[in-house]
């Protein structure tokens, strides 16, 4: 067998704290299994629970350690200056919510030294609750025909849009991540509303296939409270117009399309107020209805039903923000 660089793990950290044992936990397992020499680089981006430090406690003498921090600048910036900071030539991207499975890296080790470079994570999205639930089931509605049938392959520029991906699994050559995110230019002026993995993805995927697999597979803790679920819906929205509101996007018609059609049920709304929750019902009639359609279990259409309206509104809203910050950094430009 080739034998196979060290691997330095990137793990960006914001107020993660609670779920940073269980996350170093399962990564020095898979670590261990793997029988790769790896080091943990962590980059606090300005915690206030003190992630860094428990992250230092969490990994005591299992693997290498080192804690970068920075003021809290977005998890782009945090993965870009974790990335510089890695000493391996194979990089493994890993968020402080996500526990990668103990046979993961074994998979992947063999896997690179047969030449496929590039991998992001098959994801479980691990809950009980509704608001939970419905993170799983958005990835597998809009992924159906991996989800559907879930196998080793992988996938390019052409297809990009029609693969699970995401950077919070990930693993690729250092100097490749460290081209992809010196090429992305945001549209926002704040690096912390930065679509933090799509544009990078799609550079990555125009110069290498990425790959995905059941077997290099993780297991991710959604945001379960509403609070939690409503900002993170708005911060979706958010980033959503930076990653799709480009050409290459085969969401740009819909984020095009968004904007008149809402701010017309805005203006219809105003008139007639009983519209917006007719909306409602609608939309989450509409979500049970595609649950039927593709065949999900009573208490997944259930969720459906409940939540799309919910998740609706929060996207929607972080979608006109992000106009506004585009529109904001325009006017400010020289």
């Amino acid at each position: 067998m080739v034998e196979i660089p060290d691997l330095s793990v990137v793990m960006p950290v914001f107020n993660e704290g609670a779920h940073l044992p269980a996350t170093i936990d399962a990564l020095a397992v898979a670590v261990e299994r793997s029988g790769c020499a790896a080091e943990l680089v962590v980059v606090d981006d300005g915690s206030t629970d003190g992630s860094g430090d428990i992250a230092l406690r969490a990994v005591a003498d299992r693997m290498p350690v080192r804690v970068v921090r920075q003021r809290n600048n977005g998890r782009l910036a945090a993965r870009r200056l974790g990335v510089g900071e890695a000493s391996s030539d194979v990089v493994f991207l890993l968020d402080g919510r996500v526990r990668v499975d103990p046979q993961a890296l074994g998979f992947v080790r063999e896997r690179v030294a047969a030449g496929d470079r590039v991998w992001t994570g098959h994801v479980h999205v691990e809950s009980d609750s509704p608001l939970g639930e419905f993170w799983s089931l958005l990835a597998d509605l809009a992924w159906r025909a991996y989800f559907d049938d879930p196998r080793t392959t992988s996938f390019g520029a052409a297809d990009f849009d029609r693969f699970p991906k995401g950077a919070g699994c990930f693993v690729a050559p250092r100097e490749l991540l460290l081209e992809a995110f010196d090429r992305f230019r945001s549209g926002y002026a704040d690096p912390r509303h930065a679509n933090d993995d799509t544009p990078v993805l799609r550079y990555i995927a125009e110069r290498h296939d990425i790959h995905v697999s059941p077997e290099f597979s993780c297991r991710y803790s959604p945001r379960e409270s509403l609070d939690s679920f409503l900002r993170h819906s708005v911060h979706r929205g958010v980033v959503f117009v930076d990653g799709h509101g480009r050409r290459d996007s085969r969401y740009f018609p819909v984020a095009v399309a968004f904007y008149p059609l809402s701010a017309g049920l805005v203006v219809v709304a105003l008139r007639r107020p009983s519209v917006l929750p007719a909306a409602a019902v609608a939309c989450g009639l509409g979500a049970a209805a595609l649950g039927v359609r593709t065949g999900r279990s009573g208490r997944e259409i259930r969720a459906l039903g409940l939540v799309t309206p919910m998740y609706a509104v929060g996207h929607a809203l972080g979608m006109w923000k992000g106009l506004g910050l585009l529109v904001s950094r325009r006017l400010a430009a020289p």
